[in-house]
């Protein structure tokens, strides 16, 4: 071999160092970073009429395995619908109150009847009339608040919905362009990788919202199916819109068209149900609490309600009030009409004729709402009928316990046993979520990038170069001699 000959190898293989160093160092600098590929390197031989000069660089490979990726973007996309619904039902289920808690619509109903029953042993004392009021305008606030935690819930899905609809818009357009960069890139022979980690990263972003399904396409370039073959992407992004309420109330569902679904290129794109064009992940996650998880637990607080503001408005409990007429407790002061009342829970009050900031007079708990004078202070027949009212097993009129024989307290112990039953449930559907996520993101990074493999690989690189260092100073060395003859 001539002195050129090998001078020229031992510059092509300090090349081939010096450029496997730098992709070792970048391979460690994002062993971290969301949907970077490890880089490898692909030296090939170089020849010159036949013979051997030397290595050529070559491409840079991004290494990556598909079918492990789409496995684990499914997984996350149900970790995350399952996370949002464990949320949901957290909430509901405190709204409700646990026995645990001490301060649940159960345990204020038994301060009522507690209330109550010291009354009616004790009609002609004005301090256990006051706590009688006190107790029942309690209760009625511990059901305002479930009630407003339920809207608030739904509200908070609804504006979540419209933040993901935006992103999943945001991150199509951008998804086309880095598809329009890599085909141009590489049909022009340049280093397209970098674009290909920002692509994964967004699609990764793009399938916790809805689940996806990617496909190779000429160039380099992808397309984006949901998991029930909406198109997302192909070519072009599709166009998502989402016209979003800025307050949501008890009576405002999607059948009545208050509140809508996203569309998609003008469609209307149902999300829940296992074939509609954008279900799971995220989004799913967030119309099910809208539409379903917290109106369901808003019927079951307004049935309770309406059972509460019947039972003391029944006939023959007061004979000073009359038919229709509301009792102790009121819709905003007035009685509710026949049959279910969407959003009573939020609107149940105290009746303002026993509350003396409200004009009222105590003694009213004792001798009748509707009475224009005080009785004898010793009666306290009126106040022990209203305790039975509270104990006393009667048919459930609405809701999902409609048509079963409960008292108050059961009824209020079984909506509220519902709800934790449910959390529960979803916490170990969460949990069995994530762990197998978590499993799945283990398995890709054990293909990722491996910082002591990539440390013995810069050692080679190094021991690589040094070698060719030392060939190029024995052919320095040689052709000095040689001059100096």
């Amino acid at each position: 071999m001539s002195l050129s000959a090998s001078l020229s190898n031992a510059l092509s293989g300090l090349s081939l160092a010096t450029r496997g160093a730098q992709v070792v160092s970048l391979n460690v600098a994002n062993a971290t970073t969301a949907g970077y590929g490890r880089r490898v390197i692909e030296p090939t031989v170089a020849t010159l009429d036949g013979s051997g000069a030397g290595v050529r660089i070559g491409d840079v490979r991004r290494e990556s395995d598909p079918l492990l990726i789409a496995w684990r973007r499914d997984a996350e996309a149900e970790s995350q619908r399952t996370e949002i619904r464990t949320s949901a039902l957290d909430t509901l289920e405190a709204a409700f109150g646990t026995p645990e808690q001490g301060d649940g619509l159960t345990a204020r109903l038994a301060d009522l009847d507690n209330a109550l029953i010291l009354a009616a042993s004790r009609p002609d004392s004005d301090t256990r009339l006051a706590d009688v009021l006190a107790a029942a305008q309690t209760l009625a606030e511990s059901f305002n608040t479930a009630s407003d935690r339920v809207q608030t819930l739904r509200q908070e899905a609804e504006t979540a919905i419209a933040t993901e609809i935006e992103r999943m818009t945001t991150a199509l357009a951008r998804i086309a362009d880095l598809n329009a960069g890599i085909v141009a890139a590489q049909a022009g022979g340049r280093d397209a990788n970098a674009l290909l980690d920002q692509r994964q990263s967004l699609v990764d972003t793009l399938a916790g919202i809805v689940p996806l399904r990617e496909y190779a396409r000429d160039g380099g370039a992808i397309a984006l199916y949901s998991a029930s073959g909406a198109t997302l992407l192909d070519g072009e992004a599709a166009v998502l819109d989402f016209a979003a309420v800025n307050t949501v109330t008890a009576d405002m569902t999607l059948a009545s068209g208050a509140l809508s679904h996203p569309t998609l290129n003008g469609t209307p794109a149902p999300v829940t149900g296992p074939t509609g064009p954008l279900c799971g992940g995220r989004l799913e996650a967030l119309f099910d609490q809208r539409d379903r998880l917290a109106p369901t637990a808003q019927v079951a607080l307004d049935a309770l309600a309406q059972t509460l503001v019947e039972r003391f408005s029944a006939a023959g409990l007061d004979p000073t009030v009359s038919t229709g007429a509301p009792g102790l407790f009121t819709d905003a002061g007035a009685a509710p009409g026949p049959g279910p009342a969407p959003g009573l829970s939020g609107r149940l009050a105290v009746n303002a004729a026993a509350d003396p900031g409200e004009g009222g007079a105590l003694w009213r708990l004792r001798d009748g709402l509707g009475a224009v004078s005080a009785g004898p202070v010793g009666d306290g027949r009126l106040l022990s009928a209203m305790a039975d009212r509270l104990s006393t097993a009667q048919t459930v009129l609405s809701g999902p316990h409609a048509g079963r024989s409960l008292s108050l307290h059961a009824l209020a112990g079984e909506s509220a046993g519902h709800q934790s039953v449910q959390a529960a449930a979803a916490a170990d559907d969460a949990a069995f979520a994530a762990a197998r996520t978590a499993s799945l993101r283990m398995q890709e990074a054990s293909l990722g990038v491996d910082s002591d493999a990539e440390l013995q690989s810069l050692l080679q690189f190094e021991k690589l170069y040094s070698a060719n260092a030392r060939v190029l100073q024995v052919v320095n060395d040689m052709f000095e001699k040689i001059l100096g003859i």
